[in-house]
């Protein structure tokens, strides 16, 4: 576990940084050669337009989000700290509601079908986030609470792991995340193989990952806690899964509609 890759001179190269920019890569490199399989060749034209627009909405959507819903309490008191992402503070959850915006905005200025766009992204989106996790790690953030035995991971100097428990196994809550991420990338890819309809695919995406982090988030020990002893993202969860499920049956029953209507 390493911050720091190396230095040129003085200036270092985080793992965190490097890992999150092999996280873009490798997710953009296979949306777009899923979308050349699909033969949907204007659509991979498309996402390389729409990456750095995307990658401006997610970063001020995930700050925005780990500034003012899960650690405010913390930035109100430093506020220099609020631009200072290489600290890690990063919010996957507030950068795929930014970077939904942006492709909002993108996919009505070019009269292309939002949820087509949004089924082929969800595959390689969940992989980046698997990466993003043993960025996590290797930066000592996203960290669980102290297991109270001899099992879990012992943060080194420097980290705010270790800042904040100190000599204390801690549960591998970014770790299993990753892991998680890896499975639900593997279920979304079996999905596709069924033909859904189309928007299911990124519903199923967002119903499996965020039901996934709302448990996961029961082991966390870096965010504030709530109503319920939940904290902002288990309550961002469970309204991503409560509007993801009310889409999908809105879809459904839409859908039914139509062909009844056609008999």
């Amino acid at each position: 576990m390493h911050q720091y890759i190396t230095y040129i001179g003085s200036f270092p190269i985080r793992s965190y940084s490097l890992l999150f920019v092999l996280a873009i890569i490798l997710g953009t490199g296979f949306t777009v050669t899923l979308a050349k399989l699909q033969k949907k060749d204007h659509l991979a034209e498309h996402l390389l337009n729409l990456l750095i627009p995307l990658m401006i909405g997610a970063l001020i959507g995930s700050r925005f989000w780990a500034v003012f819903f899960f650690d405010w309490g913390f930035y109100s008191q430093h506020p220099e700290e609020i631009i200072a992402i290489w600290h890690g503070g990063l919010s996957i959850q507030g950068g795929i509601v930014g970077a939904i915006l942006v492709g909002i905005w993108y996919v009505r200025k070019h009269s292309l079908s939002f949820w087509e766009m949004a089924d082929l992204c969800a595959p390689g989106l969940v992989l980046g986030q698997s990466i993003g996790r043993d960025a996590n790690l290797m930066n000592g953030d996203a960290f669980g609470d102290p297991t109270g035995s001899n099992f879990g991971i012992l943060y080194p100097e420097g980290t705010l792991a270790r800042e904040r428990y100190g000599d204390q196994p801690l549960w591998p809550a970014e770790v299993w995340e990753g892991q998680m991420d890896v499975i639900i990338f593997a279920i979304l890819m079996i999905l596709m193989q069924r033909r859904l309809k189309r928007g299911y695919l990124f519903l199923a995406y967002n119903i499996l990952y965020n039901t996934g982090r709302f448990v996961l988030e029961m082991l966390r020990g870096d965010s504030p806690r709530y109503l319920f002893h939940w904290t902002a993202a288990q309550w961002t969860s469970i309204s991503v899964i409560l509007i993801s499920l009310a889409i999908g049956l809105y879809f459904h029953f839409t859908s039914l509609h139509k062909n009844q209507g056609q008999v």
